[in-house]
């Protein structure tokens, strides 16, 4: 139920004027601490120079690295990395379309190909879904952990729950509560998130128990560094999942894998396969997932083409 609501709730957000994505990595000092199940990235001025470069995402390394669009670099002296990683670096990057690579009296130099925008996110919503509120598990602590963080902009709660003032209660107060239907794609606002301050140090909630909450400090510049990676990793990511590979698979007209045996959205990666007493193994079913996101989303599938939409505003969730 919580993945097809998920992805309901994806497609419903979906617009022109931002970028979905979904299950990214949150924790800064923990990485595999906190996963957001939704992540809403809408465009701040530099968003069309960052889509002008690449669909992919980019190498948080590379962006780093003392390399620009000026004259080549040696990897040795662009990269602060032992050789076999930066090679590694550099070669996602280079996949990824943002660094040229050449040699130069035997030794590999790289270029930019374009200067890396310190603008293009305007801003990052967390969005945690828990369809049943009668069946909350670790939700609390997960929105304990965004708000006294403030990783990003908002986080919001979305639910197909009922919403009492019991529920509000127990939820932290500058999270925000939508109710959601994921059979219409109706949202109604149930609270306003309050603004958090990712330019403040933040506080991340490593462990809690009865008597005894661990935690680390979180600076600003390292809040900063996990905001670009969660936003590169969105852009480059989105929020479809790949179609299974069965007879029975389609996919429906907003792009989420559909099931016609059993007439319903699927997560491939549980419901589908050798699992499945239905399953018939056949070719995944031809789902156009960037065509969709190029179309549906700020993202811009073919940065050589006709080039990133110009933004004309940012809406909220409009």
């Amino acid at each position: 139920m919580e993945f097809r609501f998920e992805l309901a709730l994806c497609a419903a957000l979906e617009s022109p004027d931002r970028v979905v994505a979904r299950q990214l990595g949150a924790g800064v000092t923990n990485p595999g601490g906190r996963i957001v199940d939704v992540c809403v990235l809408e465009p701040g001025p530099g968003f069309d120079r960052r889509a002008a470069i690449a669909p992919d995402r980019i190498p948080d390394p590379a962006i780093e690295a003392a390399v620009g669009p000026g004259e080549a670099v040696p990897v040795a002296d662009a990269f602060d990395l032992p050789p076999d990683r930066a090679a590694a670096v550099v070669e996602r990057a280079v996949e990824a379309g943002y660094l040229e690579r050449e040699r130069r009296d035997g030794r590999p130099v790289v270029r930019a190909t374009a200067r890396y925008p310190d603008d293009w996110v305007g801003s990052l919503t967390a969005i945690e879904n828990k369809p049943d509120l009668g069946t909350p598990g670790d939700l609390a602590a997960q929105l304990r952990y965004d708000a006294a963080l403030g990783l990003f902009d908002e986080a919001i709660l979305a639910t197909a729950s009922y919403v009492t003032r019991a529920h509000l209660n127990r939820i932290p107060d500058p999270v925000g509560v939508w109710r959601f239907d994921p059979e219409t794609g109706e949202r109604e606002v149930i609270r306003e998130p309050s603004p958090l301050d990712p330019d403040a140090p933040g506080v991340e909630i490593r462990e809690e128990r009865s008597l005894r909450t661990d935690v680390s400090l979180v600076g600003p510049d390292a809040v900063a560094r996990k905001r670009r990676r969660i936003a590169e990793r969105a852009y480059g990511k989105g929020w479809r999942p790949s179609p299974p590979g069965c007879a029975h698979a389609t996919g429906t007209a907003d792009g989420r894998p559909y099931c016609e045996r059993f007439d319903r959205v699927v997560d491939p990666g549980r419901d589908c396969g050798a699992g499945c007493d239905a399953h018939d193994p056949a070719d995944p079913p031809a789902v156009d997932r960037d065509g969709l996101r190029d179309e549906r989303t700020a993202w811009t599938a073919d940065p050589d083409g006709d080039g990133p939409r110009r933004q004309s505003g940012l809406s909220r969730f409009l």
